[in-house]
């Protein structure tokens, strides 16, 4: 994550990650969710903050489904089913169900279904959001397969040439084990700035790069600027504009888009405004159907470090392939603690005296 996102040293509160897993675990069983899944809902969350990912963490997103449980827009027990399956692929209906928690369990599925017959694609619509998904497509890597994950959902973001926003930031993930490296993880939005990030911006008085936003005519601001007030801008697909390659980042967006709703057999938030409702894809690649395993994993580590030890740049110290960097910010955080915002750290305090459950330690 960039610099600029980063909570400043003034405003860091640090807390241990399995203080934070149990403050949080608590928050989801209060809001009615059963505790098994209320554990995976906390480990999600709190392994993204370990990666230094605080857009996706609890930062941001514990306010929020906390506000959709109790405004009933969340299934807390969803009664989440299969309504299409092949020996490769199904189809989940979530029933509302938060993708967070119900992401895992399709993505386990998607691995059972690879290791049968090589590959296995679900879909999953009708759901909440599914935080990082870079967390699911590393369930398949965990297993010496190659993982992904995409989601699509809201309109937020143009399309290039656009002036109405069509796209969700829809961002798309990928994970492939290594002999001794650590994972290949890639875990990006389609859009040139993801949405939490600007909450995160805002929270931090940091300024957008030129290329992030447009102003409510569609143009591109090329000047860096604080964030705006909400309803007088929006997003732009990665590239920013048509001359550095927004195309591209349409184009994936439109991927996601096929990958996770149109799949799915129902319409993308594109074609349907009022929908709130996320789309989802999980795919696993048994590796040893494609070629020997090990073979496999002894290449990756061969491209892996070649890549972190080739020549950086002027004015930068390593190269580092997707993935590195928050492997080495987990161990760091593990030891020396998760830093929250001082304001987010207040919000924990407040909604657990207002649940009456364990408040978050700090350290």
């Amino acid at each position: 994550m960039l610099e600029r996102f980063k909570v400043p040293i003034s405003d860091q509160i640090k807390v241990s990650s399995e203080s934070l897993k149990k403050t949080v675990s608590e928050i989801f069983e209060k809001m009615g969710v059963p505790y098994e899944d209320s554990i995976l809902g906390a480990d999600v969350l709190v392994t993204t903050d370990l990666r230094g990912v605080e857009t996706h963490g609890v930062s941001n997103m514990m306010r929020k489904y906390t506000e959709m449980y109790n405004e009933k827009k969340l299934n807390p027990n969803p009664n989440w089913k299969i309504i299409r399956e092949a020996p490769a692929t199904a189809n989940i209906d979530a029933d509302k169900g938060l993708a967070v928690i119900l992401g895992p369990k399709a993505m386990n599925i998607a691995i059972e279904k690879a290791k049968k017959v090589g590959v296995g694609i679900v879909t999953m619509h009708n759901s909440g959001h599914s935080g990082a998904i870079g967390y699911h497509a590393m369930l398949a890597a965990k297993k010496d397969m190659i993982g992904m994950c995409m989601t699509a959902g809201g309109r937020a973001v143009l399309p290039t040439f656009g002036s109405e926003p069509l796209l969700g930031t829809n961002p798309i993930a990928f994970a492939a084990p290594a002999k001794t490296e650590p994972f290949l993880l890639f875990d990006a939005a389609t859009s040139s700035i993801a949405g939490n990030k600007i909450e995160l911006a805002s929270r931090v008085n940091a300024k957008l790069l030129p290329g992030w936003i447009s102003n409510i005519e569609g143009t591109p601001l090329t000047t860096e600027e604080y964030v705006p007030e909400k309803g007088n801008y929006f997003l732009l697909p990665v590239g920013g504009t048509r001359e550095l390659g927004s195309h591209k980042g349409f184009g994936f967006s439109m991927i996601a888009e096929t990958m996770t709703a149109l799949l799915s057999g129902v319409m993308s938030s594109m074609l349907d405004p009022e929908s709130k409702a996320g789309n989802h894809c999980f795919i696993a690649y048994d590796i040893s159907s494609f070629t020997d395993l090990e073979n496999f994993k002894n290449n990756m580590d061969e491209m892996l470090k070649t890549l972190k030890t080739s020549k950086p740049a002027p004015g930068h110290e390593n190269v580092y392939y997707p993935g590195l960097i928050e492997h080495q910010e987990t161990a760091k955080r593990l030891s020396e603690g998760i830093p929250l915002h001082k304001d987010v750290v207040e919000w924990f305090q407040n909604i657990t005296t207002e649940l009456n459950i364990s408040n978050l330690k700090t350290i």
